[in-house]
């Protein structure tokens, strides 16, 4: 386990499958929750074809949530993209507790994404391992 709370292979199988999912209309959400009692990260469910409304009525009310948004985007000149966006969802009515350990785990997720700016010659087997191994 790494960190204060462990994101097991299962769920990066399911984050990676929902990441590389093809939609041709909607917002699909995927939501993910802690386990306290065992410090892992877990798939709670997963929406296809949600308005933002809709998922927001889902979500809980007094516990923290990571949503990973699949999210219908219209741009001006009439294309249309699926950019993924990673929701905090931190209710403030959450107990200080449950929100400490949510917060310490949203940096971990984060880690998890591996940012590239200098173009194709920096992606790179070595680039990947030396920000995976840190």
């Amino acid at each position: 386990m790494s960190g204060t709370v462990d994101i097991p292979d299962e769920l990066k199988k399911t984050l990676r499958k929902f990441r590389f999912a093809r939609r041709d209309a909607g917002s699909a959400a995927l939501v993910v929750k802690i386990n306290k009692a065992k410090l892992i990260m877990e798939e709670q469910e997963q929406f296809d074809s949600i308005s933002l409304e809709d998922l927001s009525e889902e979500l809980p009310e007094n516990s923290p949530r990571f949503v990973l948004l699949s999210y219908e985007l219209h741009h001006r000149d009439g294309r249309k993209s699926f950019p993924l966006v990673l929701i905090n969802w931190a209710p403030t009515t959450c107990e200080i507790g449950m929100l400490t350990l949510h917060a310490s785990s949203l940096i971990q997720f984060q880690n998890a994404v591996i940012e590239i700016r200098d173009g194709t010659e920096s992606l790179t087997k070595e680039a990947i391992d030396a920000k995976l191994l840190a």
